[in-house]
């Protein structure tokens, strides 16, 4: 099942869709919404505690027959759901942003995470499935444990249980740690693997920073700010030269990870931050209001030459409302 890191194919434009079927093992001073809130035609905004929440700049919109809260907060792009219909907001912005890029050079270049992952099974179903070519995917990891691929810690065996089976990316683009080194040569490998696919144009690179510059990075954030394996107060997050790093002493099991560093993660032309549960509303908070206090957590070192939309669940955005 284990999956090559190598392909030699430059990305080509191709017009032709796949049919289906299996291939491989969020400032202004306004409030959040109208203060006509409550009448019959405008939707009833989220609320905490009875609360009106911060400033937002917001808008409504429509996702999967529910109406989402949608605003901008310090020039972040956000949008608050319940889970469910989290899961059908990111299909329809992962589909729209993989066909623009197919259509502009031939190839998608998608970056996964731990927690993003289970987010993405609308993508499996109607429209969105059809509506996406799979064999101009190429899949990476932000961050993995370094076990086995068959391992339940590994961050692919979710990934391929829960979406990756399901679509028709062909098995070499789908770009997996080779689990049978140590944690410093999974890394080596894992970077020199993506420098012969800068080679060879399946990725590009950053004009500003010489990184590669994938198209859509979908990162998840932990309790305590940390993005991809990158955590408060551990060396890793103060690499500038390296595309992939490691770490040997994670502060959770298992404790060998690799993980993209923070000029790779910055240099991605889209990111998409999928963060769910009100264990976490501490952090999107100081993420997106409060700022660093006692120094700055990963997350707030996370500012991309392209563009970042935050989709949080009503738990993760719960500290949002004052």
């Amino acid at each position: 099942m284990a999956t090559s890191t190598l392909f030699s194919l430059s990305c080509t434009p191709q017009s032709r869709l796949l049919t289906k079927q299996g291939s491989h093992p969020i400032s202004s001073t306004m409030p959040f919404l109208s203060s006509k809130v409550g009448q019959k035609h405008l939707y009833h905004p989220l609320r905490h505690n009875g609360i009106s929440p911060i400033p937002m700049n917001p808008r409504r919109t429509h996702v999967g027959g529910s109406v989402s809260v949608k605003a901008s907060l310090n020039n972040n792009d956000v949008e608050v759901f319940s889970k469910e219909h989290l899961a059908v907001s990111l299909a329809k912005y992962v589909s729209g942003i993989s066909n623009k890029f197919i259509r502009e050079k031939g190839c998608f270049t998608v970056v996964l995470s731990g927690g993003s992952v289970k987010y993405l099974k609308k993508l499996v179903d109607s429209p969105y499935y059809d509506q996406i070519e799979w064999s101009k995917w190429h899949i990476f990891w932000a961050d993995e444990k370094v076990v086995p691929i068959t391992h339940v810690d590994s961050n692919y065996k979710h990934a391929y249980d829960g979406f990756i089976s399901k679509v028709p990316i062909p098995s070499h683009q789908i770009n997996t740690i080779d689990d049978a080194l140590p944690a410093d040569g999974v890394a080596d490998v894992y970077e020199t693997s993506l420098r012969r696919l800068v080679e060879r144009k399946v990725i590009t690179t950053s004009s500003e920073t010489g990184f590669p510059k994938f198209d859509l990075m979908l990162l998840d954030m932990g309790p305590d700010g940390n993005v991809a394996d990158l955590y408060p107060g551990y060396p890793e997050v103060n690499e500038t030269r390296k595309w992939v790093t490691f770490l040997k002493n994670a502060p959770k099991p298992p404790p060998e990870r690799i993980t993209f560093t923070l000029p790779v993660i910055n240099s991605a032309s889209n990111i998409a931050m999928v963060v769910t549960g009100a264990g976490k509303a501490d952090a999107v908070y100081s993420a997106l209001v409060k700022g660093p206090s006692n120094g700055k957590l990963p997350i707030h070192l996370v500012s991309p030459e392209g563009e970042i939309k935050w989709f949080l669940d009503k738990g993760a955005a719960s500290r949002l409302y004052r």
